[in-house]
């Protein structure tokens, strides 16, 4: 049954298992296991059958039910932290080929410890344009989405309000003029010690892995007391 091979697929996966050989000897491996909800009636499908299955699934819409089945079992609540990133898959490139690697765009929720959802690209600079697709199919209200240097576009802030959630983005030089705004707000406000800025501050100190990290975080507000959305992390570290 089609339910059976999914399920045994994505158990496989989740444990590790990077080709189809490896995901049938798992599902022989735990078969026990999952015949306490499956129905197997052949027992576990070979190879060559999980190949010629997953081969015949349209990839976008498996992925967009995948997704879709990920947040209904997820429990997302207020406050929650959702990271959205990119990284290269591990040989996936092929040289002779001309062929780049493949880099996912992930969003990571934290608590959770789960992937909500993925999205392909064929490179590093196309995440700008991957991060709001992957934005589109996420329930994110009450969330916080945190995104790296890269992701810090207009585009990218519009899909997470959209979608429900708050922002925290990094700023860099990659986005210069907002950049050295940045820097000449927090400048002039501490050059007047803050007496003149409304802001909050917060500090913590962390002990592991052999060295004392300390982070200061101050965040600006508008004098009528609303968040402007202007934050600055500084962190030390100490070997």
């Amino acid at each position: 049954m089609l339910i059976d091979i999914l399920v045994i697929a994505i158990c496989a996966v989740i444990c590790g298992a990077d080709d189809w050989v490896a995901v049938a000897a798992f599902g022989r491996a735990k078969q026990g296991w999952f015949k306490t909800f499956l129905r197997l009636p052949n027992g576990i499908p070979s190879h060559d059958t999980f190949g010629r299955v997953f081969a015949r699934l349209d990839p976008q819409q498996f992925q967009q039910a995948f997704m879709a089945w990920i947040q209904a079992v997820s429990d997302l609540t207020q406050g929650r932290i959702v990271a959205i990133d990119g990284k290269k898959l591990r040989r996936s490139h092929d040289q002779r080929l001309g062929k780049q690697a493949i880099v996912m765009v992930s969003a990571w929720a934290t608590a959770n410890r789960i992937v909500l959802g993925q999205v392909k690209t064929d490179g590093k600079s196309n995440e700008i344009t991957a991060i709001p697709e992957l934005l589109r199919a996420l329930a994110l209200e009450g969330c916080i989405v945190t995104v790296d240097a890269l992701g810090c576009q207009t585009n990218v802030a519009t899909a997470i309000v959209a979608q429900g959630g708050d922002y925290l983005l990094v700023v860099k030089e990659n986005q210069k003029l907002l950049y050295q705004d940045l820097r000449d707000l927090f400048h002039e406000a501490q050059e007047a010690e803050f007496r003149e800025t409304v802001f909050d501050f917060a500090r913590t100190v962390n002990k592991g892995h052999g060295r004392l990290e300390i982070r200061r975080c101050w965040r600006l507000r508008r004098r009528d007391g609303a968040a402007s959305g202007i934050e600055r992390l500084r962190s030390h570290r100490h070997i």
